[in-house]
């Protein structure tokens, strides 16, 4: 379970404030499949990252099954990253050096057993259907290919939740649907799933939909539609 209690996230310049994220609340049960909705900078993205582990907020909590996770190290933060929140972005930012294979694996490149690593990898990009581009780099990947190769590098090490960082942005409508799909293969085998996107007609993947506006996180009740 994550519980979200009054995030705000602030920064300040020389001639403004400005409040990223605006008291947010929220609880988000263990295998939901959780959409946020909002206009690009509307807040949506600092959310996530601050769900991540990966930006401080300026106030409030956020528990991960009872752990505030702000209130732990560097050390124990780290571990949580790494063993339980995968994470997928807009844009895949697969290394340009390294083939599919070793790409997938670069969350465990630092693990003890290299062919139980690469083992899981090759199955996990199998299940995805890139089983043909183990070898393939990523300038020789479709947009599609991309994606799933990013989807598989999230989740190498097992986690229990996956957030997703606006995935299809850069997706035609085809592809878009595929990948949607993958994730809901993914939460009906367990995971839970936190995505924000600016596209609405996706609220039909998720088990319940969220908006953000000016760092505002509202429980959606009506109809979506863009602002």
């Amino acid at each position: 379970m994550i519980v979200i209690s009054d995030i705000t996230k602030t920064y300040v310049t020389a001639s403004s404030t400005v409040n990223a994220l605006d008291e947010a609340n929220a609880t988000i049960e263990e295998r939901e499949f959780v959409l946020i909705v909002g206009r690009s900078g509307s807040g949506k993205s600092t959310l996530l990252s601050v769900l991540g582990g990966l930006t401080r907020p300026s106030k409030g909590k956020v528990e991960l099954n009872g752990r505030d996770i702000w209130k732990m190290d560097d050390a124990e933060l780290s571990k949580v990253r790494s063993r339980e929140i995968g994470f997928v972005f807009q844009f895949a930012g697969l290394l340009p050096t390294l083939n599919t294979l070793e790409n997938v694996m670069l969350p465990a490149m630092f693990s003890d057993n290299k062919k139980d690593v690469a083992k899981r990898a090759e199955e996990l990009l199998v299940s995805l259907g890139l089983g043909d581009k183990l070898a393939s780099y990523p300038h020789q990947l479709s947009g599609g290919e991309l994606k799933r190769a990013a989807i598989a590098r999230a989740l190498l090490n097992d986690p229990s939740i996956i957030l997703a960082d606006e995935p299809t942005g850069d997706l035609d409508a085809d592809t878009e649907m595929e990948i949607m799909e993958l994730f809901r293969e993914i939460n009906k085998k367990g995971k839970t799933v936190i995505m924000v996107t600016h596209n609405p007609d996706l609220s039909t993947y998720a088990s319940r939909v969220f908006r953000m506006a000016k760092g505002k996180l509202n429980i959606e009740t009506g109809p979506l539609a863009c602002e």
